[in-house]
């Protein structure tokens, strides 16, 4: 996700995005673990969209 797209989103909406992120990456975080994950840039990308909401929140 972007930083315009986060730009437009009301507070509710980001709260919720940010809730989601937080769920993703601790997903990825479970798959890394038991070996189940293959890229694992997406953990690098997960933790920037989680700190690119919080930041905007």
């Amino acid at each position: 996700m972007k930083s315009a797209e986060i730009r437009l989103l009301s507070t509710e909406e980001i709260r919720v995005k940010l809730n989601d992120a937080r769920q993703e990456l601790m997903n990825l975080r479970f798959q890394a673990v038991t070996g189940q994950l293959t890229d694992t840039s997406r953990l690098t990308q997960g933790r920037n969209v989680l700190a690119r909401l919080e930041t905007f929140l």
